[in-house]
């Protein structure tokens, strides 16, 4: 039909082989374009969601695929990538020297806490997109809106506390708070997201209060290092002392014991005495006499024992003399 249109016109042989030439070259670039069109890669942490004149009409997997040309659309969605949201800054370079900036993202950090002080909290929520359809078509601008919800979140859970606690001890418990808060309102919206981590970056005072509040952070690990060196101090003296106690009370319980029964024996051999007095009294106190003698007139040097006149001399002076001579010798010895 072409070439009957062209031999119509009556043309000169030359633009009419052009003509033929350029219909030749349009049809085979309109067959490269169709098949462009068709023919489509999805990456491997990627899925493919196609469109047909505007409308969800299916999902597609890595690799290569086809759609109808001019009327479908296809959008890839990393579904395998963690993604992450910066708040409070921005990476510039990432790297082994990563370099970042404060520049426009400073108000989205600055946070009230619960006891009216200011903390500037920087943070990152790292997320995988776990519904592609959900994702594009069930909330307008995802990642604005999910940008809108973690600052909302982070604001609520630090309103909650002190800001002692948002500085220092409470930053586990924020990140795990934040974490489950934003993966629920997520849920409600149907955004088909994921939330993997949220982690704190650097909570800091506000630069206007900084200077004053290390001083107050300086003030309050000199106290604890005080606290520490008495606890130090008292777990050494305390149990010294306790030892020293209980040492004391078992001497004294030990000698309360030995003089007891040094007194019961006593008793008892003065009991077994007794008993031998009664049955022969002069015997026994002429046997005590006796003993009580031997055992004193060792110990009173030369003795002069005389009758009640002091005429005669006992013989037992000789005795002693013996007795005592006896004891030196041994002593030389």
């Amino acid at each position: 039909m072409f070439e009957k249109f062209i031999y119509k016109l009556n043309l000169p042989p030359g633009i009419t082989a052009f003509l033929q030439r350029t219909r030749l070259i349009t049809l085979i670039l309109a067959i490269i374009i169709t098949l462009w069109s068709m023919i489509f890669q999805v990456g491997t942490e990627e899925v493919g969601v196609i469109t047909r004149f505007g409308k969800y009409v299916r999902t597609v997997e890595p690799g290569l695929n086809l759609k109808i040309p001019f009327t479908e659309d296809v959008y890839k969605v990393p579904v395998e990538r963690q993604q992450k949201l910066e708040f409070g800054f921005r990476t510039v370079s990432a790297g082994v020297n990563s370099e970042y900036t404060r520049q426009g993202a400073k108000d989205e950090s600055l946070m009230l806490t619960g006891d009216l002080n200011l903390a500037d909290v920087e943070w990152v929520v790292q997320y995988r997109i776990d519904n592609a359809y959900n994702y594009l078509f069930k909330v307008r601008n995802p990642e604005t809106t999910m940008r809108d919800i973690s600052e909302a979140a982070m604001r609520q859970v630090v309103g909650d506390r002190t800001v002692n606690e948002v500085l220092t001890t409470g930053r586990t418990e924020i990140g795990g708070k934040l974490e489950e808060l934003i993966q629920n309102i997520c849920n409600d919206y149907n955004m088909g997201i994921k939330i993997e981590q949220v982690v704190l970056q650097d909570v800091n005072p506000p630069d206007p209060v900084k200077a004053a509040f290390n001083a107050v952070n300086e003030a309050q690990q000199e106290k604890e290092t005080l606290i520490n060196q008495a606890k130090s101090e008292y777990n050494k003296v305390i149990p010294r002392a306790s030892g020293q106690a209980e040492e004391t009370i078992q001497k004294a319980e030990g000698y309360a014991t030995e003089r007891v029964n040094r007194a019961k024996g006593e008793v008892a051999r003065f009991n077994e005495l007794y008993n031998e007095y009664i049955k022969a009294t002069e015997v026994t106190k002429r046997r005590i006499y006796l003993e009580t003698m031997s055992e004193i007139l060792p110990r009173l040097g030369n003795i002069v024992i005389t009758d009640q006149e002091g005429n005669n001399v006992v013989p037992l002076l000789q005795m002693g003399l013996k007795n005592s001579q006896n004891s030196n010798s041994q002593s030389n010895e």
